[in-house]
């Protein structure tokens, strides 16, 4: 199963794994998250966020999800990077939550697909649909 860490802004990450949690009625297993405030030093969370992948990862890599490209907790996700080990997408929100707990056990190229299409695919103008 490929871990997820989420890297987000302030509490919004375990916001997001709280209502995921709701959702499915249960904790997942190997997610984790790290929120970033404006005191924190970025050299401190690299280390942290790298201490953090470690029990995410049982040998099938982890998702970083994050917030906004370009800001600080995005920043810090490229560092972590790895091609086929640690792998990242931003614009995190529930439904790519939701959609990357349902596909982790399909690979990483697939989990990258489906992740990415249900963040964007969960967002509508309600007055269409």
């Amino acid at each position: 199963m490929i871990g997820i860490l989420l890297i987000t802004h302030g509490s919004y990450g375990e916001a997001l794994i709280q209502n995921a949690c709701h959702v499915l009625n249960k904790r997942p297993a190997q997610v984790n998250q790290l929120g970033v405030s404006a005191q924190d030093d970025p050299l401190d969370l690299l280390a942290l966020a790298r201490e953090m992948l470690k029990p995410l990862d049982n040998g099938e890599g982890v998702l970083v999800l994050t917030d906004i490209f370009g800001a600080s907790p995005a920043n810090l996700a490229l560092k972590l990077l790895e091609p086929g080990r640690v792998e990242g997408l931003t614009g995190v929100n529930l439904p790519m939550l939701l959609r990357a707990l349902t596909y982790r056990d399909k690979g990483m190229e697939t989990l990258l697909v489906r992740a990415r299409d249900g963040g964007r695919d969960g967002i509508f103008n309600m007055r269409e649909h």
